[in-house]
């Protein structure tokens, strides 16, 4: 994979960098804060649904827990740039980058994963302004994975008890919850989160369990 001369590299202050391009899809901070409010424990495999970039994966690498984690990406060019992201942190013996649909995520990774973390599309596909970037399109609507799509992939990967961690739209959020329940995934913990203080939060912060009461 060569690197394209629109590439930078970007220092994340916790001992990694990322290359990111403008011209496909940058991170942002609801993938920060989605990285920090996942709890993963000693050796647990986990799985990144919509990697894009890779961001998630380098982050929780960050935690030390020795986790093996693999992103899966629907985009090849994101792919291949998270898969480089990884090589230039040199964390191939923990991360893998798949280039795969997470409605087919039982041909990359094993059922009985302990974690699944998503980032996913929060705008239906044929909602609000669209963008003329069709990468930030896909990375931001459902064109290539609903909602449903994200939730019953999780729910097939999964074992029972596992844990699953999504940030969403707070505008979509019943609909969230009923998905959850739909696939038999417990929502345990919520964190709302908000652009300012004393604005209403416009995100939220969810964990959900595999098979709970």
């Amino acid at each position: 994979m060569e690197r394209r001369n629109s590439d930078r590299i970007e220092d994340l202050q916790n001992g990694y960098s990322i290359i990111q391009n403008d011209e496909y899809f940058s991170f942002g901070t609801d993938a920060i804060l989605l990285a920090h409010f996942a709890d993963i424990k000693e050796n647990e495999r986990v799985v990144d649904f919509c990697t894009g970039c890779g961001i998630i994966p380098i982050l929780l690498a960050a935690k030390k827990t020795d986790a093996h984690i693999t992103g899966i990406e629907i985009q090849k060019e994101l792919a291949d740039m998270a898969a480089q992201s990884i090589e230039l942190n040199e964390l191939n013996a923990s991360i893998d980058i798949v280039h795969g649909d997470i409605k087919n995520v039982l041909d990359y990774v094993k059922h009985g994963v302990d974690v699944v973390v998503v980032n996913p599309p929060y705008e239906k596909a044929d909602t609000g302004k669209q963008s003329a970037n069709n990468f930030v399109n896909i990375a931001k609507r459902e064109i290539m994975s609903s909602l449903e799509d994200v939730i019953s992939s999780a729910g097939k990967v999964l074992r029972t008890g596992g844990r699953f961690y999504i940030i969403y739209r707070v505008g979509r959020f019943a609909e969230l919850m009923e998905r959850l329940r739909q696939y038999k995934l417990e929502p345990k913990q919520i964190a709302l989160v908000a652009q300012r203080q004393g604005q209403a939060p416009n995100f939220a912060l969810v964990e959900a369990r595999k098979g709970a009461n």
